[in-house]
C-alpha cells in the first residue's frame, strides 16, 4: 500500500500516500495562524477562514495530482469545515461529497493497533510477546523468525518482514480488480511475504509492511477467538457510535453514499477487502475518523498506562510521517492539534494511519 508502483483504493479513492494528510495538515496549520491573528474575531469567523484555506489546498491538490476528486476536513472544537473539489463519480459527474464513505486503507491499522493495546491492558497479551507465541511456526522461513519478532515490532514496522503486497500475483490481481470475491487466507498472505528474505533483523530497521498488521489481526483472533473485524466493531465502532464505519470481512461492495475509485479510467470501487484485511479493509468517513482520533487522544479507548506504548521513539530509519509513529501526542481537549486529526481523501488516493493515543473502558453510545 505504500509502494508508488500501484494505485491502491482508499474507499472510493486512490491517491498518493502523503496526499491524504496534506490538505488536513495545511488546513490545521493555517487555522492556527488564523486564530492567532484574528484578534476579536469569533471562533466561527476563524472557522470560515480556515475552511477557505482548506478549500484552496484541496483544489490545488486535485489540480497538481490530476485526480478525479479530492475531499478534506478541518475540525476545531465544535467547528467543522469541509472542502471538496472534483467528482465523487467521474463518469456520472457527481460532485465529490466530503461526508461520503470511502475505503480508509492504512488508517485501518490504527483501529487494529488500538485493539491490541486494549488486549494488553486487559492482561490478555503483551506487546513483548513474540509472534510465535500466538502463531507458532507461521513465520519461519528465509531469515523471517517469529520467535524473535514481537507484537510491538509489528506495530511500529520494525519486524524486518517483507510486504506480501509487493508480490505481483497479489497486487496485480488487487489493482486490476478481476475477482473482488476471491478468498485470500491471511496466513497465505504471510507465507507469500516470508517466501522472501527478511529485510533486517527484528528491531533493527524500519520497513513498512502490510504483513505486520495481517499478523496483528491473526494475533487478535488467536487471543480472543474472534475475527479482528468483530473485535474492532465491538470495541471501537459501536462504543463510539461510528455509524458510517464498517470493517467488511469479505463483502467488496460499498453502501449508501460513497466515493468512487479508479485505476486509469476503470471504476474499481468494489474491491477485494480480503487482500488487505487487518491492514486496510475498513470503510469510514472523514467525520468518523475525526471522532475516532479524538476518542484516542482524549482517553476513551485506552487506559493511561497504555500511553507508554505511544511514546516510544521511532527507529532511526523510520520516515518522519510514518504510518505508525508511536509518538505521544498532545492532549486533544478542544480539537485537532496534530495531523492527521481527520482524514482527507481523494478519488484516486491512499490513506495513512492516524497517529494518536487514547480512557478506559470504552463506553457505548446510545
Amino acid at each position: 500500500m505504500r509502494s508508488r508502483k500501484f494505485l491502491v483504493r482508499a474507499g472510493a479513492t486512490v491517491v498518493a500516500a502523503a496526499a491524504t494528510v496534506t490538505a488536513v495538515t495545511l488546513g490545521v496549520q493555517d487555522q492556527k495562524a488564523t486564530v492567532a491573528s484574528a484578534g476579536a474575531e469569533t471562533e466561527a469567523d476563524n472557522g470560515v477562514r480556515a475552511g477557505a484555506v482548506l478549500q484552496d489546498r484541496v483544489a490545488k491538490l486535485r489540480a497538481e495530482q490530476k485526480l478525479p476528486g479530492v475531499i478534506g476536513m478541518a475540525r476545531s472544537g465544535n467547528n467543522t469545515q469541509y472542502a471538496a473539489s472534483g467528482y465523487g463519480d467521474m463518469f456520472m459527474r457527481v460532485p465529490a461529497d466530503p461526508k461520503a464513505k470511502f475505503r480508509i486503507a492504512s488508517n485501518s491499522k490504527a483501529f487494529v493497533a488500538t485493539v491490541l493495546l486494549q488486549l494488553e491492558a486487559e492482561g490478555k497479551l503483551s506487546l513483548n510477546d513474540t509472534v510465535d507465541r500466538w502463531l507458532p511456526g507461521l513465520v519461519a522461513a528465509n531469515g523471517n523468525d517469529g520467535r524473535k519478532i514481537t507484537i510491538r515490532q509489528l506495530l511500529n514496522h520494525t519486524s524486518g518482514l517483507p510486504d506480501y503486497i509487493n508480490d505481483l500475483r497479489i497486487s496485480g490481481s488487487y489493482v486490476a480488480d478481476i475477482n473482488p470475491y476471491r478468498k485470500w487466507d491471511p496466513r497465505d498472505l504471510v507465507k507469500t511475504a516470508t517466501s522472501n528474505k527478511a529485510l533486517s533483523a527484528p528491531g533493527a530497521e524500519y520497513h513498512y509492511a502490510n504483513t505486520n498488521y495481517i499478523l496483528g489481526g491473526l494475533i487478535i483472533q488467536a487471543a480472543t477467538g474472534h475475527h479482528p473485524a468483530v473485535e474492532v466493531t465491538n470495541r471501537i465502532i459501536k462504543p463510539l457510535g461510528l455509524t458510517d464505519t464498517t470493517y467488511p470481512e469479505s463483502d467488496p461492495k460499498l453502501y449508501g453514499k460513497w466515493l468512487h475509485g479508479y485505476f486509469t479510467i476503470r471504476d474499481i470501487s468494489f474491491s477485494n477487502v480480503q487482500v488487505l484485511g487487518a491492514a486496510g479493509a475498513i470503510v469510514s468517513t472523514q467525520g468518523n475518523l475525526a471522532d475516532f482520533t479524538r476518542a484516542l487522544a482524549s482517553g476513551r479507548l485506552l487506559p493511561p498506562r497504555s500511553s507508554v506504548s505511544w511514546s516510544r521513539p521511532r527507529p532511526p530509519s523510520a520516515p518522519t510521517a510514518s504510518a505508525w509513529s508511536w509518538r505521544r501526542p498532545r492532549a486533544a481537549t478542544r480539537g485537532c492539534t496534530t495531523a492527521p486529526c481527520s482524514a482527507t481523501s481523494a478519488s484516486g488516493t491512499r490513506a495513512r494511519t492516524a497517529r494518536t493515543r487514547s480512557s478506559w473502558p470504552p463506553t457505548a453510545t446510545t
